[in-house]
């Protein structure tokens, strides 16, 4: 077996060298392909025959194939050294690039969206196969689509109206600066620094922490808060008035395809399940030796008094090989691909970007994945996230690119999976002292990921609806208290300076409604798992089919074809059945 070594990736598969004349060429050969496919416009007809329009389907593909290796190496070469002037620039030209091939073939997909009649679309869909969804789905947005000049003036208006609200957000509170004092230094920090000390072993430093950022944000509201209520107002007027859509979040459910009534269930399950994680706050409490957690503790480390396990890097790869291939040789397989093929980068270095992710480029292509590996068990379940994410492209590499990737809220699927799959494996194998770091660590991610994103959700359809009727910041911040009351009954004590925390959320801003994905997502895998363990080796065909699928299904129909209704809070609750039981095994630990 070979010795897995810390490294950086090779990125010649895509482009050999981008100094050379070839690379030059290829891009040249994009851009043809571009000019050549703009020349199709005038003979676009609703009434063209199905072998004319899968022949257009397939030009898009091959541009966005193209497109994706080429503009995909510029991101990952600047992932992979973000100092360098040379990636940089590149970065520059290529998405650039993008822009100009994307706007020269919008003009196909607006033609479908708006232009080609319903039968005609029924009858070019019929022989579409697998990305019939993909193009129905498109087609969903045409019901609240307005006419072309409308749809000019809105996005003319956007640039100056609501993308220019976020942008004025993003400024000023990047702009923040937080002076906070450490032992007797002061220290001036961004707020990712500081967000690091929010995790601290020390309560004092936690709370100084957390009083920074929130007082922050509390002198600041008053335009915070104004942004925010225009941005609201803005997402009612466009999306309710004008294009009428039903309600706030079902403008965000139909872009990432699914039912208002599989949300509904899904919210209504994680209000339900709060006293789940309230019991796992009282019993971190007694971990960190405290009556009471404070919501300055609630992401304190549990175990400061117990030293942390090393992994060697050898030994995690083959840990999550050893996890995934005790489920299924196939999905094992795909895993080993990505090492086989040298397109994981896994060491620190100097201007490397922090943090993880995977990158699928096209189907054709095994996935490339980033990490930062320093040894902590933290590192090894994050390396199992990002195999499952790649693994989960590789079980739909047979399909189109259009539809090679899963819808938004089956995104985490996957990766959730692979790491539950580890969490079994290594709990068999490691001490109880750190399995109760191990499991406090992984229901804070839980709780993190799921109950702290549903109520974020609530928090939002309350506070779009309080918006709409007309209101003040004061009484937006009280809604949030009561939400975060909801969340945490008596297990946690509040103090009302966390009634501003809802401004310091990113997501409300740029993205409503998002963050309900994350919920989704993690709670499908954890039901799928608790499947897996009543059914066993059964039910591994179903999970294979639902991840090769990728995004060419409606997440309603494919679950229900593998007989899981997601519109129904009995299936939703089997996830927090397996919450459930991880918190009463810390329970019995303790």
């Amino acid at each position: 077996m070979p010795e897995y070594q810390l490294g950086k990736w090779n990125l010649t598969e895509l482009v050999k060298n981008p100094k050379s004349p070839a690379f030059q060429k290829q891009i040249q050969e994009l851009e043809k392909q571009a000019l050549k496919f703009e020349k199709i416009k005038s003979k676009l007809d609703p009434k063209m025959s199905s072998k004319q329009f899968m022949n257009i389907i397939q030009q898009v593909e091959e541009i966005s194939e193209n497109m994706s290796k080429i503009g995909g190496y510029a991101s990952l070469a600047y992932s992979s050294d973000t100092q360098s002037d040379e990636a940089t620039s590149l970065m520059t030209k290529m998405s650039k690039l993008g822009s100009e091939i994307s706007n020269k073939i919008l003009f196909f997909d607006l033609w479908w969206k708006t232009q080609v009649d319903e039968k005609n679309a029924k009858r070019l869909m019929a022989n579409a196969g697998e990305i019939t969804e993909y193009l129905s789905h498109k087609r969903l947005f045409a019901k609240y689509a307005l006419s072309e000049p409308e749809e000019r003036i809105i996005n003319t208006l956007d640039v100056t109206g609501i993308s220019a609200l976020v942008k004025l957000y993003d400024k000023i509170t990047n702009a923040f600066e937080y002076k906070m004092k450490i032992g007797n230094k002061s220290k001036v920090m961004t707020r990712e620094e500081l967000t690091n000390y929010v995790r601290s072993t020390n309560p004092r430093i936690r709370e100084t922490a957390y009083k920074t950022i929130l007082t922050k944000y509390f002198d600041n509201k008053g335009v915070v808060g104004e942004i925010y209520q225009n941005i609201v107002l803005n997402w009612k007027d466009e999306g309710i008035e004008i294009r009428g859509y039903k309600s706030p979040i079902s403008m965000r459910n139909i872009g990432n395809d699914v039912d208002d009534k599989t949300i509904d269930s899904l919210l209504s399950v994680c209000k339900k399940n709060s006293p789940v994680f309230q019991k796992f706050f009282v019993q971190k409490a007694k971990m960190l030796k405290m009556k009471k957690l404070r919501r300055y503790d609630l992401y304190a480390p549990a175990a400061s008094n117990i030293k942390e396990k090393n992994y060697s890097y050898n030994n995690s790869v083959k840990l999550v090989f050893e996890s995934l291939g005790k489920f299924s040789d196939k999905l094992e397989g795909h895993a080993r691909k990505v090492f086989n093929e040298n397109h994981i980068d896994s060491e620190i270095r100097q201007g490397k970007r922090d943090g993880a992710f995977c990158s699928t480029l096209t189907p054709k292509i095994t996935p490339f994945v980033l990490v930062n590996f320093t040894g902590k068990s933290r590192d090894v379940f994050t390396l199992a996230h990002e195999l499952g994410h790649a693994v989960h492209s590789q079980a739909a590499q047979d399909r189109s690119i259009l539809v090679q990737d899963a819808p938004l809220p089956l995104a985490e699927t996957a990766s959730t999976f692979s790491e539950l799959l580890l969490y079994d494996n290594l709990s068999d194998k490691i001490s109880d002292d750190e399995k109760k770091i191990m499991l406090s660590e992984k229901i804070d991610d839980l709780y993190a990921t799921i109950l702290r994103q549903s109520f974020f959700t609530i928090f939002e359809v309350d506070a779009h609806k309080q918006i709409g009727e007309g209101t003040t910041i004061d009484e937006i911040s009280k809604t949030y208290l009561q939400n975060l009351k909801m969340q945490f009954g008596n297990s946690v004590s509040l103090t009302d300076d966390f009634a501003i925390e809802w401004s310091c959320i990113p997501h409300f801003y740029h993205t409503p409604f998002y963050c309900y994905a994350y919920s989704f997502g993690n709670l499908l895998a954890l039901s799928l798992f608790q499947r897996y363990k009543k059914e066993g080796k059964d039910f591994v065909p179903s999970y294979i089919n639902i991840l090769s699928a990728g995004g060419s299904k409606k997440p309603e129909k494919l679950l229900s074809e593998h007989g899981f209704d997601i519109t129904s809070p009995k299936f939703w609750q089997e996830g927090f059945d397996y919450v459930k039981k991880q918190v009463d095994t810390l329970a019995s630990l303790n």
